[in-house]
C-alpha cells in the first residue's frame, strides 16, 4: 500500500490551458492516475489556469509556501527552496525538461522557486514551471524516457560532454538521480 493519504502532488511544469483542455499535464495525470488512487484532492495541487502566467506562477509558489499536507520539512522557516521527496521528469527530443529548454534565461534562474515562461518554442508558449534549484533540491529525481526518438538526446547527455541541456543540468545536490529508459531509447548507449 503506497499510503496515498499522505502523498502531496505538484507539477513539474504545466501548460497555462484550462484543465480539462488536452494540453493540461493535469488532464492527462487525472486520466491516467489520479483517477485511479486514493489520493486526498485537496493534496493535488493543480494550477490556477484563469490566471495570467505570472500571477499563476506566484500563486502556485504561495499554494507551496502554505502547503500544511506536506510536512514540516517540505518548506522551512528559512525561506530555502522546498525539498520534494520525488520529481518526476520526462525530456523532450530538444533536451528540454520540465518547462526549461536549452537557451533559455529561466536556466539561470536561482531565486525563485516557481517560474513564469511566455515564448516556449514548442507549444503552447505560455506556461509555469519549476526552476532548476528547486528540481536540484530534490532528495530523488527520477526521469522517464522512452521510444526510439530519444535515442540521440540520451546519448548526447550520457556519453558525450556537458553541453549546458536542460535534462543534463538536472543534478540533486544532495539527493539522487535516476534515468528510467526503455530499450529502444537506450539503444546507442555504451552501458545497457
Amino acid at each position: 500500500d503506497p499510503m496515498w493519504k499522505h502523498w502531496n502532488v505538484f507539477f513539474a511544469d504545466e501548460r497555462c490551458v484550462p484543465l480539462d483542455h488536452e494540453d493540461s499535464n493535469y488532464k492527462l495525470a487525472k486520466e491516467v492516475f489520479f483517477d485511479r488512487v486514493a489520493i486526498p484532492a485537496d493534496q493535488i495541487f493543480a494550477i490556477d489556469a484563469s490566471l495570467s502566467p505570472d500571477q499563476c506562477a506566484n500563486e502556485y509558489y504561495q499554494r507551496m509556501v502554505k502547503a500544511t499536507t506536506c510536512g514540516s520539512d517540505f518548506v522551512r522557516e528559512d525561506g530555502a527552496m522546498p525539498v520534494f521527496d520525488l520529481i518526476l521528469l520526462g525530456m523532450g527530443p530538444d533536451g528540454h525538461t520540465a518547462s526549461l529548454f536549452p537557451g533559455h534565461k529561466l536556466l539561470s534562474e536561482a531565486d525563485r522557486w516557481v517560474a513564469e515562461i511566455l515564448d516556449s518554442p514548442k507549444p503552447p508558449p505560455s506556461r509555469i514551471t519549476l526552476t532548476l534549484a528547486v528540481l536540484n533540491g530534490a532528495r530523488r529525481v527520477a526521469f522517464l524516457a522512452a521510444g526510439a526518438g530519444k535515442q540521440d538526446m540520451l546519448e548526447l547527455i550520457h556519453e558525450k560532454p556537458p553541453s549546458g541541456l536542460p535534462s543534463q543540468m538536472v543534478n540533486p545536490v544532495s539527493g539522487n538521480l535516476v534515468w528510467f529508459i526503455d530499450e529502444a531509447a537506450g539503444a546507442k548507449l555504451s552501458n545497457q
